[in-house]
């Protein structure tokens, strides 16, 4: 019965396997739930001052902010956020493809590349493949703090003050739902012009009155203190680090989400595995069983 003792040994080994999977599962599912929460109450703050931006950029016309003004584009800056630890699906394997399709399309524009990377998977494969990386940092926590990723972000953001590149992207992974997770790029300098949330902004940020002719509205008029200029160059370093911190949250929950899933279906694939091997063992088993009792019967009737 050595196969029979073989196979009860891969069935205990794969049994221990599974309780490391699911344990893996609960706290991807708990941290994932964190994560989610955090990416919910960065998202208003966000939108928020993307919105008050705008509103100084128009009552300020004669002043014009560097990391407001489009430029010719010849050189452009990818910000790449990826996971510091493996075990989440095709998460990363996404992002970079997501990466590579910008970069050859900018290769095609003849347009330059250069890559800022946040996460060690991304480091080592960026760096890997010969891509020009200018800064990285690796081994963020996962309550990560905008202080983190200040050194990363300086760099990127001087080599625009300097003109060595013309914009800045971020590539993230955007989280649509636990089972979706979609690699995005998504513009951050020149600040975009239009946001998602501009209509509801409007709205929010209007005087609506009736008349006989219909309904009419009216934009409020600021004033602020210093002045305009102060306050939109503290606002737009504060909008870049908040929308940088903001990708990372919602990265790492899509980090989890992933995560979660990946040992769902680890967890269910040992299952079946378990199952099949028990079946081969009771099989064997039995056959063993049949033929002693065939000797047995032999043995009987030679005597």
């Amino acid at each position: 019965m050595a196969a029979g003792k073989e196979i009860k040994t891969k069935i205990r080994s794969i049994q221990s396997t599974r309780k490391i999977t699911s344990a893996m599962e609960l706290v991807a599912a708990s941290k994932m739930k964190k994560a989610q929460e955090r990416m919910r109450t960065t998202r208003p703050y966000n939108t928020n001052m993307h919105s008050l931006i705008r509103q100084i950029e128009a009552s300020s016309s004669e002043y014009s902010h560097s990391f407001m003004e489009a430029r010719e584009i010849k050189n452009v800056g990818l910000i790449i956020v990826s996971s510091d630890r493996g075990l989440c699906g095709g998460l990363n394997y996404g992002l970079f493809k997501k990466v590579l399709e910008s970069v050859k399309e900018n290769e095609g524009k003849k347009i330059s590349t250069k890559l800022a990377v946040l996460g060690s998977k991304g480091n080592v494969f960026f760096k890997a493949i010969g891509s020009d990386v200018v800064a990285s940092k690796i081994n963020l926590s996962d309550k990560v703090e905008v202080n983190e990723i200040g050194g990363v972000l300086q760099v990127m953001t001087d080599l625009y003050k300097n003109g060595e590149i013309d914009s800045l992207h971020i590539v993230y992974n955007k989280f649509v739902n636990t089972m979706v997770q979609k690699p995005t790029l998504q513009q951050l300098i020149p600040l975009p012009t239009y946001s998602a949330t501009d209509d509801a902004e409007a709205e929010n940020n209007s005087y609506a009155i009736s008349d006989n002719i219909g309904e009419r509205k009216y934009s409020w008029d600021y004033l602020y203190e210093p002045d305009a200029k102060d306050l939109l160059d503290k606002l737009l370093q504060r909008y870049i680090e908040s929308s940088l911190y903001q990708t990372l949250v919602e990265n790492l929950s899509c980090e989890q989400a992933a995560r979660m899933l990946a040992m769902k279906n680890a967890s269910d694939n040992a299952a079946d595995i378990i199952e099949e091997l028990q079946l081969v063992y009771n099989k064997a088993r039995q056959a063993v069983i049949t033929q002693e009792i065939s000797e047995i019967v032999a043995g009987s009737e030679v005597i």
